[in-house]
């Protein structure tokens, strides 16, 4: 009897372990140094995204993707969870959208602008 118990605990464990890694891993943002923060398609830090970053933590190929665009304002730019990163403001806010004052609306992202900018 325990031992069907046990078994069900531990499936239960795994199931909420693999959910928890995999909603962190949906977006796919990360710090892999400070100062720098990547999503699945780039890397930035606090002078906007870096093709050498990219190239470092996501492999050249990503690098090569993400810069065969043309050019591109690369101090702005919106992450793959959507928050949205200003290098000229120093701020990361958690949405890219405007109020009808034209300026930023987007709450600030106290985390993603700490990691970032280290503020």
């Amino acid at each position: 009897m325990k031992q069907p118990i046990r078994f069900a605990c531990l499936a239960l464990f795994f199931a909420v372990a693999a959910t928890a890694t995999g909603a962190e891993h949906a977006a796919g943002v990360r710090s892999p140094a400070p100062g720098v923060l990547c999503d699945p398609y780039l890397c930035a830090n606090d002078q906007g995204i870096s093709r050498e970053l990219t190239a470092r933590h996501l492999g050249e190929k990503a690098a090569a993707r993400l810069f065969s665009q043309g050019e591109f304002d690369r101090t702005e730019f919106t992450l793959a969870n959507g928050v949205f990163c200003d290098t000229k403001e120093r701020l990361c806010r958690k949405d890219r959208y405007f109020g009808s004052d034209g300026k930023r609306s987007g709450e600030v992202s106290e985390q993603y602008t700490q990691l970032l900018f280290g503020k």
